[in-house]
C-alpha cells in the first residue's frame, strides 16, 4: 500500500471534491448492481449519489494527518459510509422514524418496499465488513483488518450507534437532562463519527498521545454535529435539508434545542467547536489542517 500524497496545496473545497469523487467511484465499484432479485438496485439507491459523506471525509483527513495508506483509508472510508447508509435505510422505516424523504429523494422503503429496504440495509452492513477483510491480505495487513473491524463494530453496535438509537426510540415524549441527552447522542451519532477518525488514524502511525487527541476530536465533533442537526431541524425547511424538517418536534423527541433553547444550542455548538480545535492542537501533528476545516464545516453548515 502507498502512503497518502500531500494535499495541503489544495483548497479545502478542491480537496473535499477530490476525496468525495474517489469515495463515490469506489462505492460505485464495490456495491454490486447484480445482487439477486433487485437487491443490488436498492443497495445502490440507498448509498450512491447523495449525502454529505462526512464520515469518509473524516477517515481520509485523519489518515492524512498520520501519513496513512491509501488503500486502507479508502476501504475504511467506504465501509463507514455503508454502515451510515444502512442505518438511515432502517431508521426511515415505518417501525422506526417512518420518514418518506432522505437526501432529497423518496426513502428506500418507499421506493422498493419495506422488505427489500430491510434486506438492503442488512446487505450494506455486511458489505462494510467485507470491504475491510479482502481475500488478498496483501491489500490490507491482517492486523490492520482486525483493528478496523473492531473499531467499526463498536461504533455501530449496541455500545454505539444501535444503542443510541434504542435510547432515542425509548425517549420519545420524555424530558431528558443534558447528561442523558449527551449520552444518547454520544452513542447514536457520535460513536460512528468518532470511529471514522479512529479508523483513519489506524491506517498510519502516530504516538499514543496523538491518537488519543484525535479520538477526543472525533468525540467532540460527533456531539457538535448532532447539536447543529437539532438547530437545523427547526431553522431550515425540508427542501434545504433534503429530509423532512421539524420531525423531532412533531414526534416530541428530546433535542438540544428543546433542552437549551435555540441560542443556548448555538452557543454549545461553538463551545464544542473550540474543544475540537484544542484536541487537534494537543495532538501536535503537523497535518491536521483538513480536520480543522471539517470542524468548521460541521459547525457552520446549513444543511
Amino acid at each position: 500500500m502507498t502512503t497518502l500524497a500531500p494535499t495541503a496545496s489544495l483548497s479545502f473545497k478542491d480537496w473535499m471534491g477530490e476525496e468525495l469523487r474517489r469515495v463515490e467511484e469506489a462505492l460505485s465499484a464495490w456495491v454490486p448492481a447484480d445482487a439477486p432479485a433487485g437487491l443490488g438496485l436498492a443497495m445502490r439507491y440507498g448509498v450512491l449519489d447523495g449525502g454529505k459523506r462526512l464520515r469518509p471525509l473524516l477517515v481520509q483527513a485523519a489518515a492524512q494527518a498520520v501519513d496513512g495508506h491509501t488503500g486502507a483509508a479508502l476501504r475504511a472510508a467506504c465501509a463507514v459510509e455503508l454502515i451510515h447508509a444502512y442505518s438511515l435505510v432502517h431508521d426511515d422505516m415505518p417501525c422506526m422514524d417512518n420518514d418518506v424523504l432522505r437526501r432529497g429523494k423518496p426513502t428506500v422503503h418507499v421506493q422498493f418496499g419495506q422488505a427489500q429496504a430491510m434486506l438492503a440495509g442488512d446487505a450494506m452492513q455486511a458489505l462494510a465488513f467485507e470491504l475491510l477483510t479482502p481475500e488478498d491480505s496483501a491489500e490490507l495487513d491482517p492486523r490492520l483488518q482486525a483493528r478496523l473491524v473492531g473499531l467499526l463494530a463498536r461504533g455501530a453496535g449496541h455500545s454505539g450507534m444501535a444503542g443510541g438509537q434504542a435510547i432515542d426510540l425509548a425517549s420519545v415524549g420524555m424530558s431528558l437532562n443534558e447528561e442523558q441527552l449527551r449520552r444518547m447522542h454520544e452513542l447514536k451519532t457520535g460513536a460512528l463519527l468518532r470511529a471514522s477518525v479512529d479508523m483513519g488514524a489506524a491506517c498510519g502511525k502516530a504516538a499514543p498521545v496523538a491518537l488519543a487527541a484525535l479520538s477526543r476530536y472525533g468525540h467532540v465533533i460527533g456531539l457538535a454535529f448532532q447539536v447543529v442537526d437539532d438547530i437545523l431541524d427547526v431553522t431550515q425547511d425540508t427542501e434545504v435539508l433534503g429530509k423532512t424538517a421539524g420531525k423531532d418536534q412533531e414526534h416530541s423527541k428530546p433535542t438540544y434545542v428543546s433542552l437549551m433553547g435555540l441560542d443556548g444550542a448555538r452557543r454549545h455548538a461553538q463551545q464544542l467547536h473550540e474543544q475540537a480545535l484544542q484536541a487537534l492542537a494537543a495532538s501536535a501533528l503537523p497535518g491536521t489542517q483538513r480536520l480543522r476545516e471539517i470542524a468548521d464545516l460541521v459547525v457552520h453548515r446549513q444543511h
